[in-house]
């Protein structure tokens, strides 16, 4: 399939940024040639893109910021689904011409802007973001990247071909029916489906608005999570967004629950039937408990997405469109919601409401869920001779997410004999985003440790565990960061780095004299306006928390600081008398980027 090996893992590129191997300039002008190389192969991925000459001006921007500036995405590069809005570019969900052009940016990729992100391109969907295939637009089909005759899966096709043909390191989709995750299994990446709300809406084409949500493409879940944790955060823009307030999973042992034997529907792929009893293995093998349950009431709320008045809802976005040229799956599909009134609007809700019921009471058993991202994958002529049927099908264990208001994580799991890829998703209740993505990371390990299309090996750094009452966070600034010498203090007590990020504004950083190895002091300063010192931020056992601070030196000692978001966590601070004869260094902005300077 002309698929690059790059690596574009956002921790590699970040290495490479900071060894000055690579820069924004030279990152852009190598893939706008693979771009236009892949192109030769599948000329369907991208509906818009910047001029070379905008992306090498953003990239210039970004290469006049000082090092100890950057964001945490500098010089990422990115794409997102043509639903989703950016200031003077087009917007054409999926129609022959664009809807309009964008006024302002949405907030989600705003935010990634700012973060220092490139944004290299908008991608093709499924029309008006109504499919699970990648053949519903007037810009071609994507392809799968293993197989050109397969389809790459929708509404977020272009999206997840983008990241698995090595073109960006991530991208946006959207996700109401699966399209957040039936892409990501059959391209061999990761699909994070977030609580809904959690990423802001606003700027993005509804589908259906009280359910849709951003969805988020990457190469491994260390990425896809790093990503959401930017991209998040509440705008009183969306009337749909909500805080994300995460909540852990029972920090015991984890109960999966696992539809009965009986009710796995795989219409006949026996393949992808042994690959998902495999991940159910290899489930168990980390030590998590698997119980079997009744999926009837999950599958009959799954019906309803398409097959009840909540359809009705995408025409009501829609409908101002009806007249533009239309794909004729779509125009059935949407069309028909017409025959529905306000009762039977009601009536989807009613029934909505008594099954989430029933699923509740069936998942007091277990914690979260395990299912097939999607049953098969089907040849995109297969697909065009029944759209309705084989769409449908693969909806089968995606489609009640959004409506039970859970969130989701498909990740690989194998390939099958014909070199198709299989995945499967951890799917648990709204605001376990982060617990879902240690779960999800352990396991992709454990099944495949490889990603995209060219099957590259795992680069990126696991993600950690969260936070527990057993554990606790420590904020170091020193010769304690990841690859100082003191670094070993930590990880032999098992302590690992959740986060890097900068304190508030009011902090000023000193180089101590005669402190062997080499320290800084951080020192709260009150009335002091800078950018923060740079720190990182490592989660604990609080049974090696004693050994540690009693291997620390005066003037140094564990304080309570506060991070540039105002969060406050435990970290090293300095004694007054031990910056008398101390070095302000506050200008570097950071231990790191003071030692490069030596």
């Amino acid at each position: 399939m002309g698929i690059g090996s790059r690596d574009l893992g956002i921790e590699v590129l970040a290495a490479k940024y900071a060894a000055g191997d690579i820069t924004p300039t030279s990152l852009v002008n190598e893939l706008l040639a693979a771009m236009d190389a892949y192109e030769k192969v599948d000329p369907a991925v991208w509906i818009f893109r910047p001029s070379a000459a905008d992306l090498l001006s953003r990239a210039g921007e970004l290469e006049a910021v000082s090092p100890e500036k950057r964001g945490p995405l500098y010089g990422i590069p990115f794409a997102i689904k043509d639903n989703i809005d950016v200031a003077g570019m087009p917007s054409t969900m999926g129609c022959p011409e664009a809807l309009y052009t964008a006024e302002t940016t949405s907030t989600v990729v705003q935010k990634l802007l700012d973060a220092g992100a490139i944004m290299m391109g908008k991608a093709n969907l499924d029309q008006f973001a109504t499919g699970l295939v990648g053949v519903r637009s007037p810009f071609g089909a994507p392809r799968c990247v293993f197989d050109n005759d397969y389809v790459s899966g929708g509404s977020s096709s272009g999206s997840a071909v983008a990241v698995a043909a090595n073109l960006v390191s991530f991208s946006l989709g959207t996700d109401t029916a699966g399209s957040g995750r039936v892409p990501a299994m059959f391209n061999n990446i990761v699909g994070l489906k977030p609580s809904c709300g959690i990423l802001s809406t606003s700027g993005v084409f509804p589908a259906n608005r009280t359910l849709d949500c951003v969805s988020i493409f990457a190469g491994s879940v260390h990425d896809a999570q790093s990503v959401r944790e930017i991209a998040e955060g509440f705008d009183p823009t969306d009337p749909f967004s909500r805080r994300s307030e995460q909540v852990a999973l029972p920090s015991g042992s984890l109960r999966i629950g696992v539809p009965d034997q009986e009710q796995l529907e795989f219409f006949g792929d026996k393949e992808a039937a042994k690959l998902f009893d495999h991940a159910v293995a290899a489930a168990e093998s980390q030590g998590w408990e698997t119980v079997r349950f009744n999926y009837a009431p999950f599958r009959e709320t799954a019906k309803l997405l398409y097959g009840s008045a909540w359809v009705a809802e995408r025409l009501a976005a829609v409908k101002p469109y009806l007249d533009e040229d239309l794909h004729p799956v779509t125009r059935q599909i949407i069309g028909g919601a017409g025959s529905y009134d306000a009762a039977d609007a009601f009536q989807a809700i009613y029934t909505v409401e008594h099954l989430r019921s029933q699923c509740a009471e069936i998942a007091e058993a277990f914690d979260i869920i395990l299912v097939p991202t999607t049953p098969t994958q089907y040849r995109v002529a297969d697909v065009e001779g029944d759209p309705i049927t084989l769409n449908s099908n693969l909806g089968t264990y995606t489609n009640f997410v959004n409506l039970l208001d859970m969130a989701a994580l498909s990740v690989p799991c194998g390939f099958k004999p014909d070199g198709l890829a299989f995945g499967v998703t951890l799917v648990g209740p709204a605001m376990t985003d982060a617990a879902l993505a240690v779960l999800g990371d352990q396991l992709h390990r454990a099944l495949l440790p490889e990603s995209c299309g060219d099957r590259r090996p795992l680069t990126a750094t696991r993600v950690p565990p969260l936070a527990t009452e057993d554990r606790i966070e420590v904020a170091v600034v020193g010769a304690h960061l990841t690859g100082m010498p003191l670094n070993g203090q930590l990880t032999e007590r098992g302590a690992e780095l959740l986060r890097t990020t900068r304190t508030a504004g009011d902090y000023k950083l000193y180089a101590l004299a005669d402190t062997v190895p080499p320290k800084p002091g951080l020192a709260q300063t009150p009335g002091y306006e800078g950018d923060g010192i740079v720190i990182e931020i490592w989660s604990m056992p609080v049974c090696a928390f004693g050994s540690f601070v009693a291997l620390i030196p005066a003037p140094l000692g564990i304080g309570t600081l506060t991070t540039v978001d105002g969060t406050a966590v435990k970290g090293f601070i300095c004694e007054p008398a031990g910056i008398e004869a101390a070095t302000d260094i506050t200008e570097f902005g950071g231990w790191r980027a003071y030692q490069a300077r030596q």
